[in-house]
């Protein structure tokens, strides 16, 4: 029975890195478990290793920064079936939990990455082995809009995983491009021998979201030892939920703005909440407007009651609810805010994984590995909607007339006695939200990732030195495909036209005298009611769309490693390293998209692009105090260095580095410093993502007069704008010539720009080739305290500083034009991704911006401020109780405190989210195992801060600004009779909700019950 030391690991205690854990027959030592790919191969003894942040080998697990862990045992402990469960619970992460947020967005394709210090997914680099990974997404449409380069965790396949090492705070001068907030390697098992079969359940106590996880582990030795070979194979899978299945998210909240605010400091929020709230303009059934504008007085009546149609197309009286505004009702009949997407996303996964070695010599030893992932991550996105919200566009109402063959003949007597204009033949118009236009409203995402790796390593002695070597090359592939169905418009058009013609209902098309606009295939669709649409005009009116993407990349790595000198303090030791690597990318849009048939009629293009990056390292380890030579109060003093020199194809050269220092004190007492430079090169979707063009709205624009007076420098806001204005005399000036002739202040002073909130501007979005490199400075310092008179007892703090600057940010216009007028001294292309009208062009004003930009670009500044704290306690209770076996327990606390996360997309504006839910001042967790024979017993709690609801929220701006504090409480446990083992747990004991109102601030899902076994044969 593995030993209870390994739970520290699971809340990734950083000191876990800092020492070996306790012997366990499960896992053995951390130092024998290296990864047969491991950059560098294993040492011949079993004393030196290589831990994550270096490629040197070390006698021991000593890092001048913070390394966590997380080990096999225990993701078994919590029942995880995924890696991405495992990542989740560090409290240095910031969670992807593929949840949508409330605001009626979907929730994503089911990527989880990892997120260190909540930097972002594309800022935490990912290695398998201790080599880089190609990235999952494409970053068009599919889950990430700035195009980061990450590696999905669904992918990793567990059963041969051994542990995952995360590095916390920066790493790029040893392994590259996207080690700005750290790394997460996974390191599987080396010498894997026997059959494995692993099978569990999950449910939660509503009879819901059902999970599953099937596994089979086999591996064997050969030649004496020589050689082993092992495969994996892994199925799991975890369903899509809607918000009506959960309490807190069915509540149907929002806020809207409240009345009875009278100003900004009486106490009373400027909004208010609403239950059960809905969109009362439309609904999936259909509701009926005079005039095609959502106003109330253009609801369709009859004996003073609103009309909408019931499911079977006949007219009943609409229930508007209490109406709030413009779109929103709370209660009645409308549209339920809460149905417009699915609360979580479902995954379905495939894995598979075979690595292998073999010892050719005493000091040569071939080391391969295979993996194959398939994951299809299923969401809910919004349906299709033809309301007066859209007027004018082509999803705006659908107008019908008395004559339309598919109203019943109640429908027909009813409305023509509500409205003399429809019975003589004027259209009324139908405000609705289609469940049944296309075959599913589901949008997949699918990717298959393949990896082949290939290594010779080795090592020699020249003298009383030993040197080892490692050639390793690496092809990887990651083939996706996003799928929807969509409505082409123009097939829609001809499909809700229709008419009756030889005693058959047909498109209007079809019956007409024209003959050139006939179309055979088209049927035509029955609007009225829910569930009326015909098979035949679904498949006339949808089309299947979406994008495929392929990622590759080639990746060549040369190392050479050992000892420069046998020093009185200890030895010096070296490592060198040279890295090609080739990343190419191509993007191929369906054929709907290319040709840009539904939607707003937006054409993507298809693109394709590649880079490559020549990068050589060096690392250097040097004791100044130690062994033999000590001094008061400086038992080992080491200093460690990095360096690393980038050429990279794109984004031209770059150097980084990485300075540690580690000085223990006394025994037991160690104080530990690095100061570092890291980077982040841009990705191919960043430089090279296909250009489309479209009308949109623009965003604010700063120069209205009612943003003139606002941003982070208003007095160089308005004498940007004003310069503006006096060089072009015909901005400000409307159509009808009102302005001619005023002050360019007086005519700034009444400057409004539609473009704001009507698409008036045609905006290209693509991607940007001038990007450069993001960079960032890293401090971090701490305390290891593993006091001798307390045996078993660790204690660890270490404060992380990271400031980012030239931050790669998804920039739109609105940004373009923020940081044109914002700043004295604007970088070089803002002020002219965007340009305005001269004069009017009849319908908008001079000034008016007609053309914007959306792309990424260098303007990013970041700064984190934060430490992790672990206390790590593991003994046997008998020792402490006089004697007896009473087994063995380990108490674990681990927390990370963000006290600064100040993030700007343009660099001149800046939003501070620490102390927010997105980064609350305290994570923590709190684990107890205790383990005696066959027995394991587990405990955790979860817990987040009282924490603010957002930033620069106040009683003014939100009658709920303060998140109350979250506990979640765990339990498991296992018996272990050898052959089999059997495994149950709760997660979520207490059923505890999120932090009302913030559904992401805690566990939606609720309680849950998990049971597994796993069948081991030798």
């Amino acid at each position: 029975m593995a030993s209870t030391a390994v739970l520290a690991a699971l809340i990734a205690v950083p000191a876990a890195a800092q020492q070996a854990p306790m012997p366990s027959s499960t896992d053995g030592s951390i130092a024998n478990s290296a990864a047969a790919l491991q950059d560098g191969p294993q040492a011949d003894s079993s004393d030196t290793i290589v831990v994550t942040g270096s490629r040197i080998r070390r006698a021991g697990l000593d890092n001048a920064a913070p390394v966590a862990e997380i080990t096999s045992q225990a993701i078994t402990d919590r029942g995880f079936i995924t890696a991405a469960d495992a990542l989740n619970n560090l409290p240095s992460n910031a969670p992807v939990l593929n949840q949508a947020d409330g605001s009626g967005n979907s929730s994503g394709p089911g990527y989880q990455a990892p997120n260190l210090f909540n930097l972002g997914p594309g800022r935490t680099l990912t290695l398998f082995n201790g080599r880089r990974m190609v990235t999952s997404g494409s970053g068009i449409g599919a889950g990430d809009g700035v195009g980061n380069a990450f590696v999905d965790a669904n992918i990793i396949p567990l059963g041969l995983l051994d542990r995952v090492e995360v590095y916390q705070g920066g790493g790029a001068a040893v392994y590259g491009s996207d080690a700005i907030a750290g790394v997460v390697n996974y390191i599987v098992k080396k010498d894997f021998a026997g059959l494995e079969l692993d099978a569990q359940n999950g449910i939660s106590s509503r009879g819901d979201y059902a999970t599953h996880s099937l596994r089979a582990t086999a591996g064997r030795n050969f030649g004496d030892g020589r050689g082993n070979v092992a495969i994996d194979l892994g199925y799991s899978k975890s369903p899509t939920l809607m918000f009506s299945a959960r309490p807190l998210s069915n509540l149907g909240r929002l806020t809207v703005s409240n009345s009875a605010d009278t100003g900004p400091a009486d106490g009373i929020p400027a909004v208010k909440e609403i239950f059960n709230a809905a969109f009362w303009p439309f609904n999936a059934n259909g509701v009926i407007f005079t005039r095609p504008a959502p106003v109330q007085p253009f609801l369709a009546r009859s004996g003073g009651n609103a009309l909408q149609f019931a499911p079977d197309g006949s007219v009943v009286p609409y229930n508007t609810g209490a109406i709030q505004g413009i779109p929103f009702a709370s209660g009645g009949d409308g549209f339920k805010y809460q149905a417009l997407a699915g609360l979580r996303t479902g995954v379905e996964r495939y894995t598979a994984n075979l690595v292998g070695h073999y010892d050719l010599t005493d000091h040569l030893t071939l080391s391969t590995e295979l993996l194959y992932a398939r994951t299809t991550g299923t969401e809910i996105p919004q349906g299709n909607s033809y309301t007066t919200l859209n007027a004018g566009s082509y999803s705006g109402p659908i107008a019908f007339t008395i004559a339309n063959p598919f109203l019943t003949a109640q429908a027909r007597t009813l409305l023509s006695g509500a409205s003399a204009a429809f019975a003589s033949g004027a259209p009324l118009y139908l405000s609705k939200y289609f469940y049944d236009l296309t075959p599913s409203n589901d949008q997949t995402t699918r990717t298959d990732t393949y990896r082949a790796a290939l290594a010779l390593n080795g090592d020699f002695d020249v003298g009383s030195r030993n040197f080892y070597w490692s050639l390793a090359g690496s092809y990887a592939r990651v083939d996706g495909a996003q799928r929807s169905w969509q409505v082409v418009n123009n097939r829609f058009q001809n499909a809700i036209s229709a008419v009756a013609s030889g005693g058959q209902i047909v498109c209007a098309i079809n019956a007409d005298a024209t003959v050139a606009n006939d179309d055979a295939a088209c049927a035509p669709i029955n609007p009225f009611g829910d569930g009326n649409v015909s098979a035949a005009a679904r498949n006339y009116v949808s089309t299947r769309a979406g994008i495929d993407w392929k990622n590759e990349q080639v990746d060549l790595l040369a190392t050479l490693g050992g000892t420069v000198a046998r020093l009185p303090m200890g030895n010096a030791d070296f490592s060198i390293a040279y890295e090609h690597r080739d990343e190419r990318a191509r993007f191929d849009p369906l054929a709907a998209n290319r040709a840009g048939s539904f939607g707003t009629g937006v054409r993507q293009i298809a693109q394709s692009g590649a880079y490559n990056t020549d990068e050589a390292s060096a690392e250097l380890i040097v004791p100044l105090v130690g062994k033999d030579f000590t001094l008061p109060l400086v038992r080992l003093l080491e200093a460690t260095g990095a360096f690393r020199y980038v050429d990279n194809s794109y984004a031209g050269h770059q150097n980084v580095w990485d300075l540690g220092l580690r000085w223990e004190v006394v025994r037991g007492v160690t104080l530990r410093g690095s100061r570092s430079r890291n980077f982040r090169a841009p990705t191919l979707t960043q430089l090279l993502a296909p250009s489309s063009s479209g009308l949109n709205s623009t965003g604010f624009d700063p120069c209205d007069a009612d943003r003139i007076a606002s941003g982070p420098n208003p007095a160089q806001r308005r004498a940007s704008c004003l310069a503006l204005f006096t060089a072009n005399p015909g901005y400000g000036v409307d159509a009808d010539g009102t302005g001619v002739g005023l002050s360019a202040d007086a005519r700034l002073a009444r400057f409004q720009d539609p473009s704001e909130n009507f698409q008036r501007a045609t905006v290209t979005t693509g991607g940007n080739t001038a990007l450069r490199n993001e960079i960032s400075n890293t401090w971090t310092y701490g305390i290891l305290l593993q006091p001798r008179f307390v045996p078993g007892l660790t204690i660890s703090a270490d404060r992380i500083e990271i400031d980012l600057r030239d931050g790669l940010s998804a920039f739109t216009t609105a940004d373009f034009a923020a940081a044109c007028y914002d700043d004295p001294d604007p970088a070089a292309g803002v002020c002219s991704a965007f340009t305005r009208l001269a004069t009017s062009d009849g319908l908008s004003p001079g000034g008016t911006i007609v053309t914007g930009t959306t792309t990424t670009f260098n303007a990013g500044v970041i700064r984190y401020r934060g430490e992790n704290y672990v206390i790590d306690y593991q003994f046997a209770p008998g020792d402490l109780l006089g004697g007896g076996d009473l087994g063995r327990l380990q108490l674990t606390a681990a927390a990370t405190h963000t006290t600064l996360l100040t993030t700007s997309v343009t660099g001149t504006t800046f939003a501070r989210t620490d102390g927010t839910y997105l980064s609350p001042t305290w994570v923590g967790r709190f684990n107890a195992a205790w383990s005696k024979g066959p027995l394991r017993l587990t405990y955790q709690l979860q817990y987040r801060d009282r924490t603010a609801a957002g930033a620069n929220v106040s009683i003014e701006t939100t009658p709920n600004p303060v998140l109350a504090r979250n506990i979640v409480h765990d339990v498991s446990a296992q018996v272990d009779i050898g052959t089999v083992a059997l495994r149950l747990g709760v997660d979520n004991l207490t059923d505890k909700d999120p932090s009302y109102p913030q559904i992401a601030y805690g566990d939606i899902l609720g309680r849950r019950f998990y049971a597994g076994a796993r069948i081991k044969l030798n």
